[in-house]
């Protein structure tokens, strides 16, 4: 379906830069009190949006929160909702932490949100949901759905290689998480869309076939990524859940998430954790058939069949610049390990690794895995 489509279908004004202005939006907002929210690296292009929006008679501010990688926590979504009380729109300038903290505040706010992307980083941009810790865990949370996506190119595509990297890696993940949901359907009665199962799969081949152009920095591999990053959202909104964009790979990378919370220690980029955990999803599916028999197993390897290699997605991120092992992200073996035996446990959600899990064949797995991927 075409992306314009989409966006109209769902009233989120889409909107690609136009002689330096966003026409649509400046429009929307003429008669509201914007204020722009950004962390310590986005503030260089929060600066140069906020002047050109004052320029013209808007009534806008900056926030910016003092850290160069703030977290998407209960804390920091009080701050910016205690900076956005005397404002009507908050415009989050960045991508992943920054669009999840405006979109939970303006949603408890009772306020429309926005954001400038910063980077083709990950698929949360027109979703209505938002992953945020609380208490040391990571729990998703219904969110206020972005009135506007502010898209200029030259800036998406002079992002840094490893969060284009991210959001591929975010993409590719669904090819992975479509197939647990349809396992979940065939084997446990789970409800499955079609409607958004189908948009996104024809986006991530879309995205797919355009990886060439993406390696090669023309404008048509990044058009097709972020493309695929906001038909995501909206698959997940037609949906009603995360179930088209998310499965044991996020569970992967959530788990991961919250070891680096508890050590105080730098979290990697999402997609990029979520890009090793896709290989790891692959892996399973490719080698399930050498394993032994269960109730099911025959239907799985009928989902799975057409599946990528976990070598093309390992290729892939290591081209962009992505880690392509575990132990590259500072993250322990025994972490890593226990990884594959829990991780599943973080959502109610049935996936290869839950299978993998319940029939007993992690134990004679995870040595396969941590050779292979840690």
């Amino acid at each position: 379906m075409d992306i314009s489509a989409l966006s109209k279908r769902f009233h989120i004004n889409a909107e690609r830069v136009e002689g330096g202005h966003f026409p649509v939006f400046e429009a929307s907002v003429k008669t509201q009190r914007v204020l722009l929210v950004s962390d310590e690296v986005t503030r260089q292009f929060a600066e140069p949006l906020l002047n050109s929006l004052q320029e013209r008679g808007i009534a806008a501010s900056l926030f910016t929160i003092p850290e160069r990688e703030p977290v998407a926590d209960e804390a920091t979504v009080a701050r910016v909702m205690a900076a956005a009380e005397n404002f009507d729109y908050l415009l989050a300038v960045g991508s992943g932490t920054l669009n999840d903290l405006c979109k939970r505040a303006g949603f408890l706010l009772n306020k429309k949100s926005g954001v400038y992307a910063t980077a083709p980083s990950m698929d949360g941009y027109t979703s209505g949901v938002t992953p945020l810790i609380e208490k040391g865990f990571k729990i998703t949370r219904d969110a206020q759905t972005a009135s506007d996506v502010l898209m200029d190119f030259s800036v998406l595509k002079a992002a840094p290689s490893i969060m284009i990297g991210a959001g591929v890696g975010d993409i590719l993940a669904k090819y992975c998480c479509l197939t647990d949901w349809r396992i979940s359907r065939d084997l446990k009665g789970e409800n499955y869309n079609d409607e958004a199962a189908s948009l996104m799969y024809n986006a991530v081949r879309a995205c797919e076939k355009s990886l060439p152009s993406l390696f090669a920095g023309k404008d048509e591999g990044v058009e097709k990524l972020m493309e695929a990053l906001l038909i995501s959202g909206y698959a997940m909104v037609i949906a009603g859940s995360s179930r088209p964009a998310s499965g044991a790979e996020h569970h992967m990378s959530h788990f991961l998430e919250m070891d680096f919370l508890k050590r105080g220690e730098h979290i990697p980029l999402h997609g990029v954790k979520v890009g090793l955990g896709t290989a790891v999803s692959l892996y399973l599916y490719h080698t399930l058939g050498g394993r032994r028999d269960f109730a099911g197993k025959e239907t799985v390897l009928k989902e799975a069949e057409g599946l990528p290699s976990s070598g093309f997605v390992l290729s892939t991120l290591e081209k962009l610049q992505c880690p392509t092992r575990f132990s590259q992200l500072g993250v322990s073996p025994e972490t890593v390990r226990t990884m594959f035996f829990e991780a599943y446990k973080i959502r109610d959600r049935f996936t290869i690794l839950t299978l993998y899990n319940e029939e007993g064949l992690m134990k004679g797995t995870a040595d396969e895995l941590m050779e292979k991927f840690y």
